[in-house]
């Protein structure tokens, strides 16, 4: 029997099962197995903790907070006595005494909600075991549960007709696609997330995927070369792991973890939260969607809002791009409603919240359990709205196509989006890392590239690295005056480096700037140059190829469509 059962049998509202903690500002969910154990050792121990505790000039003891919460526990778990003094707790209804197990809700444990739509997707943390389903996908993910260093957690909303009310949405009939794809991105000191919306037309190759049968074996599901991402899900028997494979093969990240979940998930959690605030910057009535709203400000849950997710035709260009930009405006604002105080501090909607979002969910075996997924919420907690940026993979149509209905990725802008998230580095501007004598480095005029002069020596890099970087300075960067200096002698470098003089600052920003050389590659000498001496490039082992920047970019290419989670914007 689980929580809610229990609460059905003994005429206990689930909510009131939720108490709030004063002196921890915590929520505690009070189970009550039965009456067998008496609560007077609690109340022993709070004695003796209080008979210790430290006492003020009218000698009235002053208890500790752990002897004040060893006291609640005890008043709750008698179901009869009174609450300490100063306690807000809501007093539980009759209930056979006896003692109880508290399960921790806090602020550290509430959900990020990933809703999306045509489909739904949740990122959710805290729930009940019974609700959740999982899948095996095999070494797609990386089987711990909280990686060392940064994570990523594949985010799926699939199109598939399940529940009741349902029958008018999705292909009938389907098994379900990757309608809705959204790559999520923590950073290692888990200061920043970025949200990247991957369009489910994309042209891309799927891998061969090792599939878990239902009878225990692995079934090799053949790869599809050029061909539409969002059938790397369902397709063929191609299970969440499989799309973990085609995400890892696109971006060169690995994804961690997945969640997944399908319409019902955008109606369930948006009602049990209250509704999520959207704004509208022109009236919609979208036939298709069945969505139809006046121009500002409202607050959807149920049909409405997964109408609202899944409308394409009367938002921006009308395609799926701008239903990506009008989902994240979406998500942003749900995760605000999560982070609310009228949601922590609300003990009836946090269990709603709980119980919906886990009934829609479907996760990896690695994180498929209540402890699991409170681990992973606690550590994934102190990532501050402002932070989470939502973003969209530059693509451009389809040029193999007359008429568009495909796109393909946009190769410079898309490639230097997933070098700032292999390395790392955020969408948003939060502490800068770099400190400022490195970082000044980088600042100031930047000579015109025919002024560059440099030697390129071979410290560490593939065979051929100096003559093709010097072909590439040439023939695309106008560096007419660079020369192969051959192989460096002495020991092999690992990272690259720039020595020149400091008359040449000028010329080792502007090569920087072309080689994405980080301020620490830069080595700035004491003594003035010849007018026409050469800086000194030697290629270290980080060296991959010639054109392909050493470091990630320091902020999104522009033009890259995005949407930060702390503010609301109007959908047009």
């Amino acid at each position: 029997m689980d929580a809610q059962e229990r609460g059905r049998a003994g005429n206990i509202d689930p909510a009131d099962q939720w108490v709030f903690d004063p002196d921890t500002g915590n929520y505690e969910l009070r189970l009550e197995p039965s009456a067998e154990q008496s609560a007077a050792p609690t109340q022993r121990r709070a004695s003796r903790r209080a008979a210790a505790a430290p006492v003020d000039d009218d000698t009235r003891p002053l208890p500790t907070q752990r002897g004040r919460r060893a006291a609640g526990a005890a008043g709750a778990g008698a179901g009869r006595g009174t609450p300490p003094p100063g306690s807000s707790r809501r007093k539980p209804k009759a209930k056979p005494s006896g003692k109880k197990r508290a399960m921790h809700w806090t602020g550290g444990v509430m959900a990020f909600v990933l809703v999306a739509g045509g489909a739904g997707a949740y990122f959710v943390y805290e729930h009940f075991n019974g609700n959740l389903n999982t899948v095996d996908v095999g070494d797609a993910g990386s089987g711990d549960t909280i990686p060392d260093g940064p994570m990523n957690i594949l985010v799926l909303g699939t199109d598939v007709r399940t529940g009741k009310g349902n029958e008018g949405y999705g292909d009938s009939g389907s098994v379900g696609h990757a309608d809705t794809t959204i790559l999520f991105h923590v950073s290692a000191d888990r200061s920043n997330a970025t949200a990247l919306s991957i369009p489910r037309d994309l042209i891309t190759d799927i891998p061969d995927c090792p599939t878990k049968q239902k009878d225990g074996s692995t079934k090799v599901v053949p790869g599809t070369p050029k061909t539409r991402f969002n059938t790397s899900l369902g397709q063929e028997g191609r299970d969440p792991g499989c799309t973990m494979r085609t995400v890892k093969k696109l971006t060169g990240l690995t994804v961690n973890h997945f969640m997944m979940a399908d319409f019902n998930a955008v109606k369930s959690l948006t009602s049990a939260v209250g509704g999520v605030d959207v704004c509208l910057g022109k009236d919609i009535d979208d036939p298709d969607s069945h969505l139809k709203l006046n121009k500002g400000p409202h607050t959807l849950q149920g049909e409405q809002a997964l109408a609202f997710v899944r409308t394409r035709h009367s938002v921006g260009t009308g395609g799926d791009l701008s239903r990506i930009e009008l989902q994240q405006q979406f998500l942003s604002s749900m995760i605000r409603k999560m982070k609310s105080n009228e949601t922590l501090t609300d003990g009836s909607k946090l269990w709603k919240l709980a119980n919906a979002a886990t009934k829609a969910l479907t996760v990896d075996t690695g994180i498929g359990s209540i402890k699991k997924l409170s681990d992973l919420g606690q550590n994934l907690s102190g990532v501050d709205t402002k932070n989470i940026t939502f973003a969209t993979l530059p693509v451009i149509d389809n040029p193999a196509e007359k008429v568009k209905t495909t796109v393909v990725l946009n190769e410079q802008p898309a490639e230097q989006l997933f070098a700032m998230m292999r390395a790392d580095q955020s969408l948003t501007e939060v502490k800068k890392k770099a400190k400022a004598k490195e970082a000044a480095k980088l600042k100031g005029p930047k000579a015109d590239p025919a002024d560059v002069r440099v030697e390129v020596l071979n410290g560490g890099g593939p065979f051929g690295a100096a003559q093709d970087t010097v072909d590439w300075m040439q023939n695309t960067e106008g560096v007419l005056k660079s020369s192969n200096g051959g192989n460096a002698t002495g020991t092999k470098l690992k990272k690259t480096t720039l020595e020149y003089a400091p008359n040449q600052a000028d010329q080792a920003r502007r090569l920087a700037d072309m080689m994405g050389l980080s301020a620490s590659a830069l080595k700035p000498g004491g003594k003035t140059a010849a007018p026409r001496a050469n800086m000194t490039l030697t290629l270290g082992a980080d060296f991959k190829a010639a054109g392909t920047p050493l470091t990630a970019p320091q902020k999104a290419p522009d033009g890259v469509q995005k949407v930060h989670a702390d503010k609301q914007v109007c959908a047009k």
